[in-house]
C-alpha cells in the first residue's frame, strides 16, 4: 500500500500535535501547517528529524499550493481567550481558511475532514445534542465568531460535497482534554488544574451546576481517524465527544482532590452565551464508526495533570 501523504492544518496545536503522532505512527508521510496563533512549536518539536514529517508555518487564510491525499482541517482558535482576541481573524480563518482548504482538495482530489465543533449547537434547548439539532446559537455575541464561524465552515464543506462531489468528512468535536493543552488556554479543564497546583481558589462561573462532557484526547484522535477512515457515503456531520456528564461542581472537587491542597471556590458571574448544558449523543459514531470512548475521566485527568506539573504552570496565572 503506498504512503499516504497527509495534511493537519493547526498541527501543532493541542488536538493536532496527537494527531500527527498518530499518522505518523500509523506509516504517513505528515506535512503541519500552522501560524503559531494558539499551537506550541513545544509540542511538535521532537519531531524535527522524523523524514516522514514536515512543517510550515502559513495562514490558512491564504491560499496553500501543495500535494496531499488526505487533509485534516483544524486550524482555528478554539479556546474563548484565543479566539476572542481577535474575532475578526478568528471568522476569517473558519470561513477564509476551509474555502482555501476545500479548494486545495478539490484541486489535488484529497479527502478532506472538517474539525467542527460542538459549540454549532449553542446554549442547546435540546438535550443530549443529536446531529439533526440546528443548534440555538447568538449570531451577534462574543462568541459569534467561533460559533457561526464553524456553522458557516460546515455549510462551505456540504456546498464543496453537493456542488463537486468532494469526499468530505465533518467531525462535531465535544469538550477534549489532555496532555498538550496550553496551562493558559482558558478552557476549565487546564483552568481548574492550574488554579489547583497553585494552591489559588478555584474560579467557577454561575452557580456551577452548568454541565460539560469531557474526552480524552486519544480517544478523541481515534474518532477523528475512524471517521477519515469510513465509507465514502459517511459524511457527518458526526458527534465524537465523551457522553458522561459532570456538573463544574463536581469536575473541581474532582482536580482538588487529585491535586491536593485546600483551594477553595471562588463564585463569578456566568459569561454572556455560555451554554448551560453539553452532552454528546454518539449514536451514529457508534454504529457508523465503531467508535465509543473508552478512557476514564479520573484516568484522563491523572495523565493531563501529570503533563501540566511539568510545564510553567505551577507559575502561571489563569487568565481572567
Amino acid at each position: 500500500m503506498a504512503v499516504r501523504r497527509i495534511l493537519v492544518t493547526g498541527g501543532a496545536g493541542f488536538i493536532g500535535s496527537h494527531l500527527v503522532r498518530r499518522l505518523l505512527r500509523e506509516g504517513n508521510d505528515v506535512l503541519v501547517v500552522d501560524n503559531f496563533y494558539s499551537g506550541m512549536r513545544s509540542n511538535i518539536v521532537d519531531l524535527m528529524g522524523d523524514p516522514h514529517f514536515e512543517l510550515l508555518r502559513h495562514d490558512v487564510t491564504f491560499p496553500l499550493y501543495v500535494e496531499v491525499d488526505e487533509i485534516y482541517h483544524l486550524a482555528c482558535p478554539a479556546s474563548p481567550i484565543f479566539y476572542q482576541r481577535d474575532p475578526v481573524q478568528t471568522t476569517k480563518t473558519s470561513v477564509v481558511g476551509s474555502i482555501n482548504m476545500l479548494g486545495l482538495a478539490k484541486r489535488v482530489k484529497a479527502k478532506i475532514l472538517l474539525a467542527s465543533t460542538s459549540e454549532v449547537y449553542g446554549d442547546p434547548q435540546v438535550h443530549p445534542q443529536t446531529e439533526d439539532y440546528w443548534g440555538h446559537v447568538n449570531p451577534i455575541g462574543p462568541r459569534s465568531c467561533y460559533d457561526e464561524g464553524k456553522r458557516c465552515a460546515e455549510t462551505l464543506f456540504f456546498d464543496y460535497y453537493r456542488q463537486h462531489s468532494l469526499p468530505i468528512k465533518v467531525a462535531r468535536i465535544f469538550n477534549t482534554y489532555g496532555p498538550n493543552m496550553r496551562p493558559d488556554d482558558g478552557r476549565v479543564v487546564s483552568n481548574f488544574i492550574v488554579q489547583a497546583l497553585n494552591q489559588e481558589p478555584i474560579t467557577l462561573y454561575g452557580d456551577g451546576r452548568q454541565t460539560r462532557s469531557f474526552c480524552y484526547v486519544d480517544d478523541l484522535v481515534d474518532g477523528l481517524i475512524r471517521l477519515m477512515n469510513s465509507p465514502k457515503d459517511v459524511t457527518g456531520p458526526i458527534n465524537i465527544g465523551n457522553p458522561e456528564e459532570f456538573n463544574m461542581i463536581e469536575l473541581a472537587e474532582k482536580i482538588v482532590g487529585k491535586v491536593g491542597g485546600d483551594s477553595s471556590i471562588e463564585y463569578r458571574p456566568l459569561p454572556q452565551d455560555d451554554p448551560t448544558q453539553r452532552r454528546p449523543d454518539i449514536s451514529l459514531a457508534q454504529q457508523l464508526l465503531g467508535w465509543s470512548p473508552s478512557t476514564s475521566l479520573d484516568v484522563g485527568l491523572d495523565s493531563t495533570i501529570s503533563y501540566l506539573r511539568t510545564t510553567d504552570a505551577v507559575t502561571m496565572s489563569v487568565p481572567a
